[in-house]
């Protein structure tokens, strides 16, 4: 008889377990708490965002009730839309020659604080010469100091040259109100573009007031917007200094014309009309925004990577 051969008898190792380095360990940790840091961020974000939305919201559901429902509803909306309380404010409570009044002060104002302030912080950031970074920090001392506590001065230079209740008055002060802030930005801005380009310019003929028109400025685009729209939102929304250096009624300027409203009728204040010019005053600055929101942000983070 044959002997049976027995089959060979295979014996299964069970892996040993792969430890993890401590690098990996960290890792996987670091991307946790990454996770709970990001849910974290949002959840600010959006209830920041909750907190400035919903009383813009509110103030444009507002302009289109009645008083009477303002007053025992506040929190419904509208019954239906009443635009004569924004026919109302435009008309009857002035609020057409106020707007006119503000466009032409923070017009020209933007205007010359862009052109002044450019200027100078190109010279800044430029040109090295005795008292360069003393008349910077200048600038910059004068975004420290509180206006109200120029207001009384102010008001007698103001009236010794014949400047109170006028336009162009009123033009001059935001100008050298915005200043400070804008050559600070700006000189900033301009080290960040390259000086190869200046120097190409001269070396092709271009004189220093032309180099600085038709190459400069152009590039510092981004910067001049930025600057521009937070200049526009101070002094669109500016009610001290117009309130102490114009009491002319035929130059007041939106922020006055909003106060004149809401005590237009005494103790019982058109609440409605306040509302619609509320929103009429609000439109503007958040159109500026929307518009030019790609350039703000450009501008804001043009200096961050080079």
């Amino acid at each position: 008889m044959k002997a049976t051969e027995t089959p060979p008898v295979v014996t299964v190792t069970e892996p040993a377990p792969v430890s993890k380095s401590p690098a990996q360990d960290g890792k996987e940790k670091s991307g946790e708490g990454g996770k709970v840091l990001n849910v974290f961020s949002h959840g600010v974000l959006i209830t920041w965002a909750v907190l400035v939305v919903m009383p813009l919201l509110w103030a444009v559901m507002t302009s289109f009730k009645t008083d009477d429902s303002i007053l025992s509803t506040p929190w419904a909306l509208p019954d239906k839309l009443h635009f004569e309380n924004w026919s109302r404010a435009w008309s009857q409570a002035h609020m057409s020659e106020y707007f006119l009044n503000t466009i032409v002060v923070v017009g020209g104002s933007l205007i010359g604080t862009l052109l002044l302030g450019s200027m100078a912080a190109y010279v800044l950031a430029r040109f090295d010469f005795p008292g360069n970074r003393f008349v910077y920090y200048l600038f910059i001392g004068g975004m420290s100091f509180p206006i109200i506590l120029a207001l009384v001065p102010l008001f007698f230079v103001m009236n010794n040259m014949g400047l109170l209740n006028t336009t162009h008055g009123l033009i001059l002060v935001y100008i050298a109100y915005s200043l400070p802030f804008t050559v600070f930005f700006l000189t900033a801005f301009f080290r960040t573009l390259p000086g190869s380009v200046a120097e190409a310019a001269m070396i092709d003929g271009a004189s220093h007031t032309r180099t600085f028109f038709q190459v400069m400025l152009p590039m510092a685009k981004p910067g001049l917007i930025s600057v521009g729209i937070f200049n526009f939102l101070g002094q669109w929304n500016q009610y001290m200094l117009p309130t102490v250096l114009n009491s002319d009624p035929d130059h007041r300027v939106l922020s006055q014309g909003l106060v004149e409203l809401a005590n237009s009728q005494g103790y019982k204040g058109d609440w409605s009309g306040l509302f619609a010019g509320l929103v009429m005053a609000m439109l503007p600055v958040l159109a500026a925004y929307i518009v030019f929101q790609r350039q703000v942000v450009a501008g804001l983070t043009a200096g961050a990577v080079k």
